[in-house]
């Protein structure tokens, strides 16, 4: 979860300096920049973050299908959706290895693509449900970190909820710095990373599946 946040924001990096100010990740902000237009506020895009936001809940709607009735925790699932989620960066960063001779449109769309993508790793966030964990906003991680890791003696999520801010910054100096390479260098490090966590992920969960039948197969082989 860590790793999916710094993912996050460098992509929001890429989404808001790269591609027409739109958010891919923190639908907070598009929807205050829809607010700010809808007042007048000028220089404002809105076709862009409007797409974005729409885009995202549908990934999220789709993931949210595609895991209902599961049993909360990682399976087969999970890792199809981070799979696929992969491949879409993967064509997102190479769309925009030319960004500058694609049409605005064109950059809408990919900004849009990656969007989903960011529902989608919304909602598995939501399933996975590890306590502030969210991917894609700190803002309650971080009310919590102040309003009560701070007087709180011994909170075991104190790291975490700090952390989770500190990687979420790390991940939009890491993708505004990259790029200065090409705009689809950010996008192919976020693949990458995607792609380790969902190995990582498949493994731990291959391995915790053989220790818990582990304990079954010994009892069958010591019955007479």
């Amino acid at each position: 979860m860590m790793a999916l946040t710094f993912v996050t924001g460098a992509l929001d990096a890429v989404g808001y300096l790269g591609l027409d100010r739109i958010f891919t990740g923190n639908m907070t902000g598009n929807i205050v920049i829809l607010g700010m237009a809808a007042a007048g506020g000028e220089g404002l895009h809105i076709l862009g973050p409007a797409l974005a936001l729409l885009a995202f809940t549908l990934g999220a709607a789709v993931a949210g299908a595609v895991l209902r009735r599961q049993t909360s925790g990682w399976n087969v699932r999970v890792t199809i959706l981070l799979t696929v989620g992969t491949a879409v960066l993967i064509g997102s960063g190479v769309f925009l290895t030319e960004a500058d001779t694609h049409p605005e449109w064109i950059r809408i769309t990919v900004a849009c693509a990656i969007a989903v993508q960011m529902g989608s790793q919304a909602l598995i966030a939501r399933f996975l449900a590890v306590k502030d964990m969210t991917t894609v906003v700190v803002t309650s991680t971080l009310a919590s970190l102040a309003g009560e890791s701070f007087f709180s003696s011994g909170n075991r999520f104190w790291n975490r909820r700090f952390a989770a801010v500190a990687v979420l910054f790390c991940g939009a100096v890491t993708g505004a710095g990259l790029m200065n390479l090409n705009l689809s260098v950010p996008v192919f490090v976020s693949a990458a990373i995607t792609t380790a966590v969902t190995i990582f992920g498949i493994t731990k969960w291959n391995a915790c599946q053989e220790h818990a039948a582990a304990p079954a197969h010994e009892m069958q082989a010591s019955t007479p």
